[in-house]
């Protein structure tokens, strides 16, 4: 959803104009995981949950990255040939290529599809994957890392001859070939949960990533001096019981669920999660929903209720300051159509 769409279920999505003062508001929807689907069906449903999408008029869609998952170059392939628009958010970790090649992959994407790729800069992941791989550096090294070689990717972009010598890259001469049109420049995310996240996300000028806490909890981060935003699900209903029905049917308790990400936050350093996991247990009523991240069914925290109670939430978001919001993975395609009306509403305000 680019801003949102028309306040109306079964319409396709009609994006509506930011106001004139503001930064545009983005919307992306997430690729399933391939490691929770058979592998004779992930294919299909990746192009469904592309279609969805690109039907409810989302910018584009997270493509997760890690040792276990399917490769996200070659999703985001499958993606853009599946779709009219809808621009891939491809999940970018150092130790598996280097800058040269990301910056190869988003020039060619563009001159084979003239489709805008996104880039979500990841500097950690679980402890195990990186022990793999023999990646012993510690936690905010590696955002000093990453800015090293996001800075590195960005200059070639930019089609300049790069020369660069920092503590984790060198290149000497390098020019990227075919260069990028200027209008197909990437936009580029990175997590900005932790200090050093945030800094980095400041010194590659690029849009920084939160899981929020709930939206009264939330400080502004309208003088931060980046971009923002944040991941979180949505289940949205016009009435409030129909919305908390879809949600308790979609995600019951799970108690090998909950003992799973409790291994989870053992094995992975990322700030993110273990601030979600000390969050106390919410009221079952309340919007701001975290059962399931705390049964390892999703990695974000969900806003559930009337379209109403969603909008006031996501409004709230976006008085802090926020622009950039990266749903879940759809249930269906009814469910992105349900979203887009709690945006429409939290948007109107400020039209």
């Amino acid at each position: 959803m680019n801003q949102a769409g028309a306040d109306n279920v079964d319409g396709a999505a009609a994006p509506i104009a930011a106001p004139a003062a503001r930064t545009a508001v983005e919307i992306f929807s997430t690729c399933p995981e391939s490691s929770r689907v058979a592998p004779e069906l992930y294919r299909q449903q990746v192009i469904d949950v592309a279609r969805w999408s690109d039907a409810a008029g989302c910018r584009g869609i997270l493509v997760y990255s890690d040792n276990s998952l399917f490769d996200p170059w070659l999703l985001s392939e499958l993606i853009i040939e599946n779709t009219s628009a809808l621009c891939p958010l491809v999940a970018v970790q150092p130790i598996y290529m280097h800058p040269y090649t990301v910056a190869k992959m988003v020039a060619t994407f563009a001159q084979l599809y003239r489709r805008r790729i996104y880039l979500n800069m990841i500097a950690g992941g679980f402890k195990n994957d990186l022990t793999a791989l023999n990646d012993s550096t510690p936690h905010d090294e590696r955002y000093d890392r990453l800015v090293e070689y996001t800075l590195i990717i960005k200059r070639l972009l930019a089609g300049e001859t790069v020369t660069f010598e920092g503590k984790f890259y060198r290149v000497d001469k390098l020019k990227l070939s075919p260069a990028l049109s200027p209008d197909m420049f990437p936009g580029v995310f990175i997590s900005g949960s932790s200090d050093a996240g945030m800094a980095a996300a400041r010194a590659i000028g690029c849009t920084a990533i939160k899981y929020p806490r709930p939206p009264c909890e939330e400080d502004s981060v309208l003088a931060c001096g980046t971009e923002c935003g944040v991941r979180v699900g949505v289940i949205a209903r016009e009435r409030e019981d129909d919305a908390w029905a879809f949600a308790y049917r979609e995600f019951p308790e799970d108690r090998k669920g909950q003992l799973t990400r409790q291994l989870a936050a053992k094995v992975s350093d990322s700030l993110w999660h273990r601030q979600l996991a000390e969050l106390e247990k919410a009221s079952d009523r309340s919007p701001y929903w975290l059962v399931p991240f705390q049964n390892y069914k999703t990695m974000c925290p969900y806003l559930v209720g009337s379209y109403e109670t969603v909008a006031a939430e996501i409004a709230r978001y976006l008085a802090s300051g926020y622009t950039t919001f990266i749903l879940d993975i759809p249930r269906g395609a009814d469910e992105l159509n349900h979203s887009r009306i709690a945006f429409d509403r939290a948007l109107r305000p400020l039209a």
